[in-house]
């Protein structure tokens, strides 16, 4: 791509972690790593978030001086919502994950409409953990599915399991993805996955969230 590469991360503003009394959010490190890889690339990094404002933080790492310093200086604090963002100066999107992103990324037209047009206009969509919640009704203007007949990596039915979580989200990731028409390609739990098809580049978990931002600077500098 031509001039200076622009990326937006998107972040869940759901903060109830379904019936558990718990609270949620975005899971820090899987935005401040790509948020760092990106910068180191020479691009132009954006945050948005569904509602706008300040959105709840998850798996905060104070001993981590990435994400330390993502919380100091991204604009955390003063996000705009997704309704606000104008796609056209955007050629990423990475919607980072945290388990609030399956309760308002799957059904939130405004980042729907500014993936979908990223996407169509030659740009790179890449999801990470519970991220690619936001793909399963992503559809582009001829109906399709954007993940129809693609290879995906999210966070698995079996690290749910893990997690002690399988009955307190919506829905099952790995299953929705399958149900879009997308091949859902499962590593180990929590190890390392990422897979890129064409211009969608997904990782598995948290521990892909650096590998993941690296596949997509190559994808787009291939582009």
């Amino acid at each position: 791509m031509v001039g200076m590469t622009r990326a937006l991360i998107a972040l869940t503003s759901h903060r109830q972690l379904g019936n558990t009394g718990r609270e949620t959010g975005f899971y820090v490190g899987e935005a401040a790593e790509p948020w760092e890889v990106f910068r180191a690339a020479g691009w132009d990094v954006d945050l948005v978030s569904v509602a706008g404002g300040q959105p709840p933080v998850d798996g905060h790492d104070p001993d981590d001086a990435t994400q330390n310093a993502f919380l100091a200086a991204a604009g955390v604090e003063n996000t705009p919502k997704a309704a606000e963002v104008d796609p056209s100066g955007y050629d990423v999107i990475v919607f980072a994950g945290g388990h609030g992103t399956m309760w308002d990324f799957p059904d939130d037209p405004d980042l729907a409409r500014i993936a979908a047009s990223i996407y169509e206009r030659g740009g790179v969509v890449a999801a990470v953990c519970h991220g690619p919640s936001a793909l399963v009704n992503l559809r582009l203007s001829d109906g399709s599915h954007l993940v129809a007949g693609k290879r995906v990596a999210g966070f698995t039915n079996e690290e749910e399991a893990a997690v002690g979580l399988t009955d307190e989200v919506p829905f099952l990731l790995a299953d929705k993805l399958a149900e879009a028409g997308a091949t859902h390609v499962p590593a180990p739990n929590f190890t390392e996955q990422v897979v890129v098809d064409g211009r969608l580049v997904t990782g598995q978990n948290p521990q892909s969230a650096r590998a993941l931002a690296e596949a997509l600077v190559k994808a787009v500098q291939a582009a």
